[in-house]
């Protein structure tokens, strides 16, 4: 990040309670745009609440602004172009066929009751291919696998074309290979503009991120580029030195810290 980054999302004095708790306390944060960042922290850290409040889906105090905008004055039509979301463990229509859940997030774009359109149709097509998930279009949800649904809603996701997409464990039930197409999705959609938000509980795949906010007990802690050995070492705090984070052929990787 530079001091001439443009902030995608920000956020003010925000902090949420769930059942009572205080969960997120007082956090300014900015993300900048056109950039992948992704949030890492122990259990219980409050990173998923984070990503709710951001994308206005939980209750919260502060500001937040999407692309200098308040969310909360924005018609919902305009919220939904805006930004995306894919949470964890979505209870997504189970009964749909999957080409149907992959368009749904074309219903912005839609008029009401209206028919998808010839654009809808090859924006479908073309997230549902980009996702390895063509094959089994017109199978209902409910009959495919945990991976094969997970490519569906990250295909539903895509089809939104959102200048904002925020993803909360976007890699649950997926396989390596296809955790590999997901980082070439992400590095495809960087490239095109859009602004990638994401948690993750696998440091090693957090920090080929463009960009990494450290959480613990509801508060931000550190805020990086991968390679900061500063953001490291918080990192390394916050999961009690257990790890330990080095430089491999290039890349980052996570190890076990072995010994006293």
């Amino acid at each position: 990040m530079t001091s001439q980054a443009v902030t995608a999302i920000s956020a003010q004095h925000l902090s949420a309670s769930l059942g009572g708790r205080d969960v997120l306390h007082n956090i300014d944060l900015q993300i900048p745009q056109g950039c992948w960042t992704c949030v890492v922290g122990p259990n219980g850290a409050g990173k998923s609440t984070l990503l709710r409040a951001l994308a206005r889906l939980t209750p919260s105090t502060g500001q937040v602004q999407w692309l200098g905008q308040n969310p909360d004055l924005m018609h919902r039509r305009d919220r939904a172009k805006t930004l995306s979301w894919l949470g964890q463990s979505e209870d997504a229509a189970s009964t749909l066929r999957a080409r149907d859940v992959v368009m749904l997030g074309r219903l912005p774009y839609l008029d009401w009751l209206a028919s998808p359109r010839a654009v809808d149709e090859q924006v479908v097509d073309a997230a549902l291919k980009a996702t390895q998930a063509w094959s089994y279009r017109d199978r209902i949800l409910s009959e495919l696998s945990g991976g094969e649904r997970q490519r569906v809603l990250l295909a539903r996701l895509m089809a939104g074309q959102a200048p904002l997409m925020l993803m909360d464990e976007p890699l649950s039930h997926l396989d390596p290979p296809h955790q590999v197409d997901w980082l070439e999705q992400v590095h495809c959609l960087r490239a095109q503009g859009t602004t990638l938000m994401t948690v993750l509980h696998d440091i090693g795949l957090a920090l080929m991120a463009d960009v990494v906010v450290v959480l613990n007990e509801g508060r931000v802690v550190g805020q990086g580029r991968r390679d900061d050995a500063g953001l490291h070492r918080i990192i390394e705090s916050v999961f009690d030195q257990r790890i330990r984070i080095a430089g491999v052929d290039g890349q980052w990787v996570v190890l076990p810290r072995m010994g006293p």
